[in-house]
């Protein structure tokens, strides 16, 4: 079974520096029927101003995935990391027992355009870490390509949970296929361009909650997605 979300139905929050479309009840947009998907809590879409961002503040168990689409984020957190994220980084911050970080548009002159996504830890109560890789773009091209995992493998990020993050880039034509083990369930979210996944047109900002299937086939249109693969 294939669940579309329409971008159009997402909950939107805009402050001048600041424009975010909401997969999940977050902030002061609620909806009991869309307060996640099994593990997965969050899914924003942002869009900030040159040299605006989000100021330190406190976050606690919960995995932080940010995925930058065009521009550059700086963070910095009271762990002494810092990092500027850009297209092709992943980032994963672990809250655990508590972490205050700030997020900013490293840029003054261009926007930048993010995901930011949260995963409920398996655990709670975890020392805060923090990791972020950066995958080549022939390394998704056409291909979902694995970029965060329970175990790390393959060079992914770490996430403190059962699921398994792909990124995929799928130009005009191009397909990519995903196959769901008894007791998993996915979710696909359109980041750019459009896909029709299993003959459902999706396009930039749909996401589509998947179970019961066994194959899942993408095909693009100058696309770029994200596919999470969890335990139901």
């Amino acid at each position: 079974m294939i669940t579309v979300r329409p971008a159009s139905d997402r909950g939107a929050a805009n402050f001048g520096w600041l424009d975010s479309r909401h997969s999940f009840s977050f902030g002061n947009y609620y909806d009991p029927r869309h307060m996640g998907f099994v593990s997965l809590r969050v899914i924003n879409e942002d869009k900030v101003l040159p040299s605006q961002g989000f100021g330190t503040h406190g976050h606690r168990d919960m995995e932080i995935i940010t995925y930058v689409l065009d521009g550059a984020l700086e963070h910095k957190d009271s762990i002494g990391t810092g990092s500027v994220i850009r297209p092709g980084d992943v980032q994963r911050m672990s809250a655990g027992t508590g972490i205050r970080h700030s997020e900013f548009n490293a840029s003054d002159k261009d926007p930048v355009h993010f995901l930011q996504i949260w995963v409920l830890p398996e655990v709670e109560g975890i020392a805060p870490s923090y990791e972020q890789i950066s995958v080549a773009p022939e390394a998704k091209q056409g291909q979902l390509r694995l970029v965060g995992s329970r175990d790390g493998r393959d060079g992914s990020v770490t996430i403190h949970q059962n699921v398994s993050l792909y990124a995929a880039t799928l130009a005009e034509g191009e397909q990519a296929t995903h196959t769901l083990a008894p007791g998993r369930v996915a979710w696909v979210q359109v980041a750019k361009g459009a896909v029709h996944l299993n003959g459902h047109a999706l396009t930039a900002g749909d996401g589509a909650a998947v179970s019961d299937l066994e194959i899942l086939t993408l095909t693009g249109d100058e696309a770029e997605v994200l596919l999470f693969d969890m335990a139901a």
